[in-house]
């Protein structure tokens, strides 16, 4: 199943429920949503910075990964990043696929 990093930040009023609600009824709800469209969390973290939480999540398939960005983007609670994730032994597929590229001015 394809691995995701999705980057989520925090809006204010989702940062109220954060904190009424406490980070573990957070994590319960992606792993519900998450489940929901047929996929897993690996690890959820809460993070400072440029980013509030960090999760990797197994997903179907990038629609799955769509739907979910969509959803939690529509709630107006986060924003999120999606970065799919790719396996050294991908990246070797990857790197021996002869696809006939000319650069520019090429």
């Amino acid at each position: 199943m394809p691995k995701f990093l999705i980057k989520a930040n925090y809006s204010v009023e989702g940062i109220k429920g954060v904190l009424a609600k406490g980070g573990s009824a957070r994590v319960a709800s992606v792993k519900a949503a998450i489940a929901g469209v047929g996929g897993s969390v690996e690890c959820f973290y809460f993070a400072f910075g440029d980013h509030d939480a960090f999760i990797v999540v197994d997903l179907p398939d990038t629609v799955s990964a769509a739907a979910l960005a969509l959803q939690v983007g529509a709630s107006g609670g986060a924003s999120t990043e999606v970065v799919t994730l790719l396996t050294p032994e991908q990246i070797d597929a990857a790197a021996n696929m002869a696809i006939g590229y000319t650069p520019p001015g090429g």
